[in-house]
């Protein structure tokens, strides 16, 4: 561990610190994140409000964000050393009340009887895949799994309207695989250490920061691009282009990204990007100009 990286650690984080570290560490953001990206589907989709999506998506990811933090504790003992701390202390709680989150809105999908509610049982595939199975040490496969765990939101949005097989939601589906495909080699830039000690290999390990930087930023643009040619054929309406504002928020972050940054910069910084997003798009939608 380098220096500034150890200080970051160490160091008396104020109160707003210690409160962005706290939803942080027990998953609550990385969960309220998720959940925007149903907003966002919403609202572009063009849908009617439900708050049953809203609530399924972050119990679920609170579920398996909490469970994954166990699986992956020895990493992150060098990785991430203060959420190594947090789940020693607070794992288990943290663990129960998303496992009793998930097990009411599996419940209440099969009282409710909504489409394809087997499809909830996909989050355990996914975390056995990932960390019991061990696909999480094949290069560049670990983020092809992230990006389609949750390239299933808009999809499941759309499952859930009955729309799954729309432009709409298809378009959301393949940009969200593509950008947090993105973001997940960027996260592996501050797993470098631990990922050498486990014998992990990841892109950052293989083509170095720099290249890891200029690699996802350019593919960032890449997705612009499409997003923009996709508008232009008229395949979805010129709304989407909000997407833009996530790309560029993206890119920033991607020029930006360092293996010492602080666990804030990835856990509130770099996953904060999709509650920017979507109160872009509420914001757009409140104001008459999507």
């Amino acid at each position: 561990m380098s220096e500034s990286r150890a200080w970051s650690e160490v160091a008396p984080p104020g109160a707003g610190t210690k409160v962005a570290l706290a939803l942080v560490h027990s998953n609550v953001f990385i969960s309220l994140a998720a959940t925007s990206w149903v907003v966002t589907t919403i609202v572009l989709a063009d849908l009617p409000v439900d708050p049953l999506p809203l609530c399924i998506v972050f119990a679920v990811t609170l579920f398996v964000y909490s469970l994954n933090r166990f699986t992956d504790i020895d990493e992150d003992e060098f990785n991430v050393p203060g959420r190594a701390t947090f789940t020693k202390q607070y794992g288990r709680a943290t663990v129960l009340v998303g496992l009793l989150g998930y097990l009411l809105v599996v419940a209440v999908g099969i009282y409710r009887d909504i489409p394809r509610v087997e499809l909830l049982l996909a989050p355990l595939v996914v975390i056995s895949l990932y960390s019991i199975v061990g696909l999480k040490r094949l290069l560049l496969v670990k983020n092809l799994l992230v990006g389609l765990a949750w390239a299933g939101i808009p999809l499941g949005v759309g499952v859930y309207y009955g729309v799954a097989r729309t432009t709409e939601i298809l378009v959301l589906t393949g940009y969200v695989l593509a950008m947090l495909t993105i973001a997940a080699v960027i996260f592996d830039l501050k797993d470098i250490v631990g990922d050498r000690r486990e014998g992990i290999r990841t892109i950052p390990r293989v083509v170095g920061t720099r290249w890891t930087r200029l690699g996802c930023a350019a593919a960032t643009i890449c997705v612009g691009l499409a997003l923009v040619l996709v508008v232009a054929i008229g395949l979805v309406g010129p709304r989407y282009l909000v997407l833009l504002a996530l790309s560029g928020y993206v890119l920033a972050y991607s020029l930006l990204a360092d293996p010492d940054a602080t666990p804030l910069f990835y856990g509130f910084v770099v996953d904060g990007e999709h509650v920017f997003l979507a109160a872009i798009v509420v914001a757009l939608e409140a104001g008459g100009f999507l």
